[in-house]
């Protein structure tokens, strides 16, 4: 194991025993056995360990995700990506709470490629006429109500102990930015009807930017792209209907 590894290591665990989840680089260098100038000669300073000790603990979730690959039902997988998030929270309380502290002012890689991963399966759903507002929007909105579960759930235990939480806010913010499932018998017309207009729109759009203009020319496909996602993003859409 070089220096480098056994700080990170050495890190990892002295975060996830912190009462507080925060750690002094005095005793990352004791249990370490280095000194300060190998810590920061390999991370820079206490932000940087502490944002690659997020990265060495995330990735491996997201191992998990990249070995898994992506099924052929993007609105299962969306589903899947935010109950493994919180899991993850649930598991590694101080290091999730590290992950969305203010003081990282650097987001980590790892919270990066997370975001990506779920902005790729919303416009697998797009492409299949599944999703009512651009890929990024409903990225956004479910990325930040994910997180706000999962640091909820970590953060006030006592006041959160119901985890069925997460499973409602999941289902009523998915409701908001994905169609209702033609297959689900309990679906009304009119869900199915208000919603055709802006999935349309978002559907076109992702599919304008899978072909790559299809055809048109760049500003063309960008001003049809931008007309688009308008559409699909207008205020006042279809009222979301979520699961009970």
């Amino acid at each position: 194991m070089s220096t480098r590894e056994r700080i990170l290591e050495v890190a990892a665990g002295l975060v996830a025993e912190s009462p507080d989840g925060d750690v002094s680089t005095r005793a990352v260098c004791e249990a370490a056995q280095v000194g300060a100038p190998a810590l920061y000669r390999h991370f820079g300073d206490k932000e940087g360990l502490l944002s690659a000790v997020v990265d060495h603990g995330f990735d491996a979730y997201l191992a998990t995700k990249r070995e898994r690959g992506e099924s052929t039902d993007p609105v299962a997988d969306l589903r899947n990506g935010w109950d493994s998030h919180v899991d993850f929270a649930l598991r590694n309380p101080n290091l999730y709470r590290l992950m969305n502290s203010p003081a990282m002012r650097t987001p980590p890689a790892s919270a990066l490629e997370s975001h990506r991963i779920l902005t790729r399966d919303l416009e697998r759903a797009a492409e299949r006429g599944r999703l009512l507002v651009t890929p990024e929007l409903a990225a956004q909105m479910i990325m930040s109500a994910n997180v706000g579960v999962a640091l909820m759930l970590v953060a006030r235990p006592a006041t959160f102990s119901d985890h069925s939480v997460s499973r409602r806010v999941r289902d009523a913010v998915h409701a908001s930015v994905l169609t209702p499932d033609p297959t689900d018998g309990d679906a009304s017309d009119t869900a199915v009807s208000a919603a055709a207009v802006p999935s349309t729109a978002a559907t076109l759009s992702a599919l304008l930017r899978k072909s790559h203009g299809a055809g048109l020319s760049t500003a063309e496909a960008a001003l049809m792209t931008e007309w688009l996602d308008r559409v699909s993003n207008a205020p006042g859409g279809p009222e979301p209907k979520p699961r009970a």
